[in-house]
């Protein structure tokens, strides 16, 4: 096929993907891109803005929205990550909505679900998890969501195993207008490599990190050289307080060492180069709530 041309019956459009916090969505789009693209994490929250993440196929083009997850802000940054995922929904042609199947139903998921109701945007509800239920209590999900909206279609999949992503996309290409190729075959997001090589740290952080210190961060590459043999890139990791500062750093330095190898593992992967990475970490107090660094650092000042 000529990916260049599409033929006849070429799909394509802009899906989102919401859910609440820990619902898996970075997970199963990595899962269908086979490849890493979103860093994940067992904490919420993991997810600052909106990233497209592309996939192509014969069928056509499907261009993710991943959006932060829905959850009760505590601060500007929280705000800002909340009205990104409420706005995605009118801007795109469907939207993907995350359950995760394992966990109690709750306020927030009505909240989400009342969101969806009050746009005109069709919604595909996905029950993940389901490798740790059994069938039975799948179908009983199935039943109790579908008295409570509308839904195009309910899915149920594990993003972690794959199992029923095949479904998923047969849904998703059902409901996209035939339509053109909007980035190349070969592209898998529309982030620069820089933003991707500062997520990876912050993955890093995320992990090996506890309590409130991995949401109190944001991580800034500040220059990518490229010598002969390899690439050298220095980034920046911000910290609202001194002691925050000192548990990222570590005694003698060992965690921050231990993020560096980490992370410098998954940029090697990500550049197909051998990587020199230098980690810095500096305080900047209460950033989440300064409108001034959520500009500097690419967080967009909403109302």
């Amino acid at each position: 096929m000529n990916y260049s041309n599409p033929s006849p019956g070429f799909r394509s459009g802009f899906v989102s993907v919401i859910g609440r916090p820990n619902a898996g969505k970075s997970t199963l789009l990595n899962q269908l891109l086979e490849q890493k693209v979103l860093i994940m994490s067992d904490k919420p929250q993991t997810t600052r803005n909106k990233i497209q993440c592309i996939f192509t196929e014969e069928r056509g083009q499907v261009i993710f929205l991943d959006t932060p997850g829905i959850h009760k802000p505590k601060h500007k940054l929280g705000k800002f990550m909340v009205d990104a995922a409420l706005e995605s929904l009118r801007e795109v042609d469907l939207i993907l909505y995350m359950v995760d199947a394992s966990a109690e139903f709750g306020s927030g998921e009505e909240y989400i679900i009342n969101a969806v109701k009050q746009v005109k945007t069709p919604c595909i509800l996905v029950l993940n998890k389901i490798d740790l239920l059994k069938k039975e209590q799948v179908l009983k999900l199935i039943q109790d969501y579908s008295k409570l909206a509308d839904f195009l279609a309910i899915v149920p999949i594990s993003a972690k195993t794959g199992e029923n992503k095949d479904e998923l996309l047969k849904v998703i290409f059902s409901q996209l207008p035939e339509g053109p190729m909007y980035y190349p075959e070969d592209e898998v997001t529309d982030q620069p490599e820089r933003f991707i090589m500062a997520e990876l740290v912050r993955e890093k952080v995320l992990q090996l990190t506890r309590d409130e210190v991995p949401h109190s961060i944001a991580v800034v590459v500040e220059s990518v050289e490229e010598k002969a043999t390899l690439v050298k890139v220095r980034a920046l990791i911000i910290v609202e307080r001194d002691s925050q500062k000192g548990i990222i750093i570590g005694q003698g330095g060992k965690l921050l060492k231990e993020i560096g190898r980490l992370a410098r593992q998954d940029i090697e992967t990500l550049l197909g180069s051998k990587v020199f990475l230098e980690l810095w970490v500096k305080v900047k107090k209460d950033w989440r709530n300064r409108i001034d660094n959520l500009r500097e650092l690419g967080y967009s000042d909403r109302k």
